[in-house]
């Protein structure tokens, strides 16, 4: 009893301080939730305990429903072919180089899936801090359709982790496309529904709502999808991601819901995960031969593949711009921390290699937001000499 004490009121103050560390220190509040949960646990104030982990794998699975409400299909779909297109092609360059990569230097195959991730929390970041910028705009929409690619690619990996790359895996990923399948048709249905019959939406989500039924609703398609995805024994993240990208795409209307949404999430869900992220994380570890230099290797490798990739948009942003897109897209943290979790508690990666992930995702926020600030800085002053 005394353990759990202890535990409620320790996550408590991190989820508490976190911001305002954040604020003094100038570093995001994930890394800062890590890190304080790293310490939390070097001085046994959080132990290991089921409900704990519990809340944090809910956190889990809210953050994926998170980063599903940042994917509008319509946007996508509304989008220039010819950018679609590249997109496409800019993911494919991120997973070849990543594969020569860990072919060459003779990685684990997991570094093939790892190095290439997409997610775009942290853009919205970098929307606040430089407003409706081109090369921001554009790196969004990019980032929406690698995000996909990268659920897409977890939801694989995940299987095949799980079940082994045999006949049982086979059969998944063929139920897997099936189920992408049904949702794309499930998707025409709906759009042509809500085009007759507008009022539809509006009655499940009205505009005048005092009884917060727009939250019971986006409650309700979150936890539907979930047991789906627990019954077909698929990666239960996809359908978190896919209840969020529902709901972004056909409740547009009810402008307020996805702050309503992350406010619940990011304060208090969604930090305990990280938390939670941060007590697997050995302070120790940090002392290993290697380890630090193994970390930045990673933050490097996935910055190289970017700005490579980031070529690709060389004719569509003057001045060197189009980098920024590729260092944008090097900030996978979320995504990064979710497929590292389940390749070692598939046994996929070594603890010192999980360790390296985590310690890389840290720094490669602190890092990249640092030197697209410098390189932002350095264009816009050669754009007005």
């Amino acid at each position: 009893m005394t353990d759990e004490i202890l535990i409620i009121i320790t996550i408590s103050t991190i989820i508490f301080i976190s911001p305002l560390v954040s604020k003094f220190t100038k570093i995001p509040t994930v890394p800062v939730e890590i890190i304080l949960g790293a310490l939390a646990v070097y001085f046994s104030l959080i132990v290991e305990h089921t409900i704990f982990e519990l809340v944090a794998e809910l956190g889990f699975l809210y953050l994926m429903f998170l980063a599903g409400l940042e994917v509008d299909l319509r946007r996508i779909i509304d989008s220039d072919p010819k950018i679609l297109k590249k997109s496409l092609v800019y993911n494919a360059i991120l997973f070849s180089l990543s594969f020569l990569i860990t072919w060459y230097f003779g990685l684990s195959n997991i570094f093939v899936v790892t190095l290439p991730l997409i997610s775009i929390g942290m853009l919205a970041a970098l929307k606040k801090e430089y407003g409706e910028e081109d090369w921001v705009s554009l790196s969004i929409l990019i980032g929406l359709v690698g995000e996909i690619v990268s659920i897409i690619v977890l939801t694989a990996v995940s299987a095949g982790l799980e079940l082994g790359f045999r006949w049982e895996f086979a059969k998944t990923m063929m139920l897997f496309t099936a189920f992408l399948i049904v949702l794309i048709i499930i998707y025409k249905i709906f759009h042509n529904l809500l085009w007759w019959y507008p009022e539809i939406k509006r009655y499940l989500m009205p505009e005048e709502d005092h009884q917060e039924q727009d939250i019971r609703v986006s409650m309700a398609i979150f936890f539907l999808l979930i047991t789906i995805m627990i019954y077909l024994k698929l990666e239960v993240a996809f359908g978190a991601f896919i209840a969020g990208t529902f709901i972004k795409t056909f409740f547009e209307h009810n402008k307020a819901l996805p702050t309503k949404l992350e406010h619940f999430g990011f304060g208090w869900l969604v930090p305990i995960f990280f938390i939670h992220v941060g007590t697997s994380f050995e302070l120790q570890s940090l002392f290993h031969d290697g380890l630090f230099a193994k970390a930045l290797m990673i933050v490097a490798a996935m910055i190289f593949i970017r700005l490579v990739a980031s070529f690709l948009f060389m004719k569509d942003l003057k001045r060197g711009k189009f980098l920024l897109i590729g260092l944008s897209h090097s900030m996978p943290l979320t995504l990064l921390i979710a497929v590292i979790t389940l390749a070692y508690h598939n046994h996929s990666i070594t603890q010192f290699y999980y360790y390296a992930f985590i310690l890389a995702s840290i720094l490669e926020v602190l890092i990249v937001m640092i030197i697209i600030k410098l390189l932002n800085n350095l264009l816009f002053r050669d754009n007005i000499n």
